[in-house]
């Protein structure tokens, strides 16, 4: 991917400044848990008619459901009641994907739908509010085991209520990576081949789960010392950069640049790792 596909998105980065009041964001992360928390009531219960479910493809190893569909739809219901104005950005129906000023929630209603619809129990739901393009608040709820990820700029990331940091582990050999297969492209495929046994020879290892915001998540929360992704779209990581952000993490584009939330690269990780791996990355 080259630096100016990277630079189309709906949003740029955001600014150093918290957007939004304290009382402002701390409304918006209510609105981001209360969207959450009634999206993954519609997940859970598709989860148990899960053998009924049609799929459709929207690329090839790219799905869709029903369930998707209604997640969004519960996410939309949330949003409408308490923000009337905002514009929600959604992976499965975006009204204005430019839209870069006022109220705008941007949310993946079930990320990890391929794992969903195997039955493997790692997908989430994902949002976060942006106010004039910064992200003021976020949620991420790993539906199959009910953890829950928040945060608010300037107010610090939490799991389970409890405040988290970015792992402290500074020693890549003692590292756990995170990372995400490339599916759609085949030219990404043929640029992450050389990355993948460059990373496996200098960690403790590499894992691959599925579902992007959970690996955010999971670096903000200390489980993995850091994650990259070819690319990724806005709805995969608006949440997960306010969470790893707040964590004392660093998330940045494969060229350095701050990430935005577009449809970009990825490379996050506490501030030693994600340096390293950004090195091994671009001299690949």
């Amino acid at each position: 991917m080259s630096a100016s596909d990277e630079s189309q998105g709906i949003v740029s980065p955001s600014s150093v400044a918290p957007p939004a009041t304290h009382a402002e964001r701390r409304a918006l992360l209510s609105t981001c848990v209360a969207a959450t928390v009634r999206a993954a009531d519609v997940v859970r219960a598709g989860a148990e008619r899960r053998a009924s479910l049609a799929w459709e493809s929207k690329s090839r190893s790219d799905f869709v459901s029903e369930i998707d569909r209604a997640s969004e739809s519960a996410l939309a219901d949330v949003i409408a009641q308490r923000h009337p104005d905002a514009i929600l950005l959604a992976e499965e129906g975006s009204p204005d994907a430019n839209a870069v000023r006022g109220l705008v929630f941007v949310a993946d209603p079930l990320d990890g739908t391929t794992n969903f619809l195997h039955g493997v129990p790692w997908y989430a739901v994902s949002i976060a509010a942006l106010v004039d393009g910064a992200i003021a608040a976020a949620a991420v709820m790993n539906v199959a085991t009910g953890a829950l990820f928040t945060a608010s700029a300037g107010g610090g990331a939490r799991h389970a209520g409890a405040p988290m940091r970015v792992s402290g582990i500074t020693e890549p050999s003692h590292a756990l990576i995170a990372t995400g297969f490339p599916f759609s492209r085949e030219e990404e495929i043929a640029r992450f081949l050389p990355m993948l046994p460059a990373v496996m020879r200098s960690t403790a290892g590499v894992r691959r789960a599925g579902a992007a915001a959970l690996d955010l998540a999971d670096v903000a929360c200390g489980r993995f010392e850091a994650f990259w992704e070819l690319r990724l779209s806005p709805w995969d990581i608006a949440a997960g950069l306010l969470l790893v952000r707040e964590a004392g993490g660093i998330v940045t584009t494969l060229e350095g640049a701050p990430c935005p939330v577009a449809e970009t690269s990825v490379v996050a990780g506490n501030p030693v790792m994600h340096a390293w791996l950004l090195e091994m990355l671009r001299g690949r």
